[in-house]
Parts: C-alpha cells; sequence; structure tokens
C-alpha cells in the first residue's frame, strides 16, 4: 500500500472501493495494521474509501515537535491533493470527526458532504472525555477496562464484575487487535502528542460555518462524546441531521443500522 511522496509529512494510506471519493479520518490511537478496521467494512462497498494512519500512529512519519489540531486537519488536505482530490465526501470518526471540523475551517471548499461520529466541537464546555488525564500508570488491561466503561455508559464496575468473565475476552480481544509496534516507544510518544492536540481542540465558533449537507451520528449510551455535545452540534449546523444508534462510542459495530445510513446518506443527490 502507498506513501505519500509529495506531502510535509510522509503519510501511509490505503484505497478501496468504487464510486464517490470519500476520505475517512480515525480516531484515537488509529493504525491500519490493526484488524478488523474501517476498510474491513460495509464503508468501501458504496463508496471509493481512503483510509490513513495520522501524524504520529501506524506506519505515518512521526515528527518531533508536537502536534496541533490544525496540522491534523492540513495533513488530510495535503493527502487529498496527492490523490488529485479538489473534492470529496469525509468521513470522521471521535477524534477524527474533531481533524473533521477543523478541516472544514481550514478547507472548506473541499468537502462534500460531512460525517461526525462520537465526536464533539471542544472548547471548555463542549469537549470529549479528557484522554490525556487518564492515569499514566495504568497497565493495559486496567486502561481498557477503564475506558469500557467510558465507552459505554451500560458496562460500569457493577456491569464489569456481574460480566467478569466477558469483560476478560473483550479485554484480550482488544489487546490482540494491536499491532506489536503499538509497544514501541516512537508509536507511545506519537499517541500521546495526538492526546495533546486533542486537548486543545476547539471548534465550537465554526459550527455555524459548516454549511455542506451534515450528518451528525451517535450512540445513546456513550460518555466519551456527551450526549449534550451531539444536541449542540445539531441545532448550530445548519444543514445538519442527528441520527441516534443503539450502542456507545462503539455503535458503529454494535447497531448493525449505523454504516447503511452513512452510505445512504453520502450517495444521495446534494
Amino acid at each position: 500500500m502507498p506513501f505519500t511522496s509529495n506531502t510535509p509529512i510522509k503519510i501511509y494510506y490505503e484505497m478501496l472501493g468504487e464510486g464517490l471519493p470519500l476520505l475517512f479520518i480515525s480516531g484515537t490511537g488509529g493504525d491500519l495494521r490493526s484488524k478488523p478496521n474501517v476498510m474491513n467494512g460495509p464503508l468501501p462497498t458504496a463508496n471509493k474509501v481512503v483510509a490513513y494512519d495520522q501524524r504520529g500512529l501506524g506506519q505515518t512519519e512521526k515528527p518531533g515537535a508536537e502536534y496541533t489540531m490544525a496540522q491534523y486537519a492540513d495533513d488530510a488536505a495535503a493527502l487529498m491533493d496527492e490523490l488529485d482530490w479538489p473534492q470529496a465526501n469525509i468521513v470522521g470518526v471521535s477524534f477524527g470527526g474533531m481533524v473533521a471540523q477543523h478541516l472544514v475551517a481550514r478547507h472548506p471548499g473541499r468537502i462534500r458532504k460531512l460525517v461526525l461520529c462520537c465526536t464533539s466541537p471542544g472548547g471548555p464546555e463542549l469537549s470529549s472525555y479528557p484522554l490525556h488525564e487518564l492515569p499514566e500508570d495504568l497497565d493495559e488491561r486496567q486502561r481498557i477496562s477503564r475506558l469500557m466503561s467510558i465507552n459505554d455508559t451500560r458496562h460500569d464496575t457493577a456491569w464489569q464484575v456481574a460480566n467478569a468473565a466477558k469483560v476478560e475476552q473483550l479485554i484480550d480481544n482488544a489487546i490482540a487487535m494491536r499491532h506489536e509496534d503499538q509497544q514501541l516507544k516512537a508509536f507511545k510518544t506519537g499517541a500521546r502528542k495526538q492526546l495533546i492536540a486533542r486537548s486543545h481542540h476547539d471548534a465550537v465558533l465554526g459550527l455555524t460555518d459548516i454549511t455542506m449537507p451534515t450528518l451528525i451520528c451517535a450512540g445513546r449510551y456513550d460518555a466519551l462524546a456527551p450526549l449534550n455535545n451531539q444536541h449542540v452540534m445539531a441545532e448550530k449546523i445548519p444543514n445538519s441531521q442527528l441520527e441516534w444508534f443503539e450502542g456507545g462510542h462503539m455503535f458503529l459495530i454494535q447497531d448493525k443500522a449505523a454504516w447503511p445510513t452513512i452510505n445512504t446518506f453520502l450517495n444521495l443527490p446534494g
């Protein structure tokens, strides 16, 4: 699979499918070597999808300086230039949805339709859960357990105690999906820099300037991207619709209706 050659940093990306061009912007810690991922799902069945590793992660370059949300947005635009895509549909999931909001602000003419999944506009009042504040001394299993209750409010401590065997299996599955390089210092450093950039995310004032058709997708039990944030985005983005799904932060794999709803939205005229 290819790397970019004419972008400020070398970006690893994959392309699959036929149809309208679609740039998929992944969430926190995204690494295309972790399988299954979006390229193994329904999105490429109805779109020409490009997914990529963001700066500091996966096989993409890991610059030494700190990262900013503006850089993440400009990376996405640079990748579109490399692909010779003047315009594309954008699907941003979680952190990717934050990047997508900055992409709209910095490169507004590049987006045909926008899908924002389980994300937040940021700022002091509308931020997603502050992942950068999770204790760094948590071991891998403790961290996954902690995130489990944040990702889905139904999976709180009481539920985890009552379903201990299932929880252990879910943790084992999550660990098995990770690429071995994710234990390396360079990856951990890049992942931490992404979290710090995320902590400064604030696109609230730009919401009213998002004028392209926008679909906001959210899980009913998501505590990472709070429910109120979804309502605020829907109120402030002029040409938007809000769809709720049965699930938490991972509703895209919890609710079978999610991807068909997104594909339908993206491929309708307008």
